[in-house]
């Protein structure tokens, strides 16, 4: 679990129409829905759509019984997200979340944005681009957060390994040069909160231990 976990949970307990959104396969929606959060404000995005079939394959459900949305395409595609500024007041009008096909309708109105296994699939500068995108979503509201974990490094740089007998080099950032990140280049100095964990987990197998970086960044 997430150390910002509960605070996502109190955000759908307590906010007016939260919205969560979670980039990727969509697993962590069905957990914060299954711990409370509602479902019919709950979004996900894949690059392939057809994962929210096979989501509902895997978990034995429909449309009906997990009301969440999903919006399918690529997130450096600017018709399914462009690049904003951040919200510095919250709209006045509310999408309407049964049409989305696109995340650009969410700019400034979300209330939560998870992403794990995510940034570090990118360069450097893909990963950065991709945080100003999601920034631009992020509600204005104090407590407002995106939150994730991903391949990190005690100092910034490429990460070689093997993974699934396949060996990669990732761009990882260390907690340092990921808060700086965020707090300066993305949202301007001050106006957010970061914070990042460098921890070494071990693998599913328990034969090897993996890098990552545990974060989240709120609005103040």
């Amino acid at each position: 679990m997430l150390p910002a976990y509960e605070h996502v949970m109190r955000l759908g307990r307590e906010r007016k129409d939260p919205i969560f959104l979670d980039i990727g396969f969509g697993n962590d929606m069905r957990e914060v829905v299954h711990d409370g959060f509602p479902a019919a404000r709950v979004i996900g995005s894949d690059l392939h759509p057809e994962l929210w079939d096979l989501g509902h394959e895997l978990f034995n459900s429909s449309p009906e019984t997990f009301p969440a949305h999903f919006v399918g395409g690529n997130v450096f595609n600017p018709e399914i997200l462009a690049v904003a500024p951040p919200a510095s007041m919250q709209p006045t009008e509310s999408p309407n979340l049964d049409n989305l096909t696109s995340l650009n309708p969410l700019r400034g109105q979300v209330s939560a944005i998870h992403s794990t296994a995510f940034f570090h699939l990118f360069k450097e500068d893909e990963q950065l681009h991709l945080a100003r995108a999601l920034a631009g979503l992020l509600s204005a509201d104090p407590g407002s957060i995106i939150l994730g974990g991903h391949t990190g490094a005690q100092e910034k740089g490429t990460v070689s390994g093997v993974y699934n007998n396949i060996e990669v080099d990732i761009f990882a950032h260390s907690p340092e040069s990921w808060a700086a990140m965020w707090d300066g280049e993305v949202f301007e100095k001050g106006i957010v909160k970061v914070e990042a964990e460098f921890r070494e987990v071990s693998t599913v197998a328990g034969r090897d231990r993996h890098p990552l970086l545990y974060w989240s960044v709120t609005k103040l």
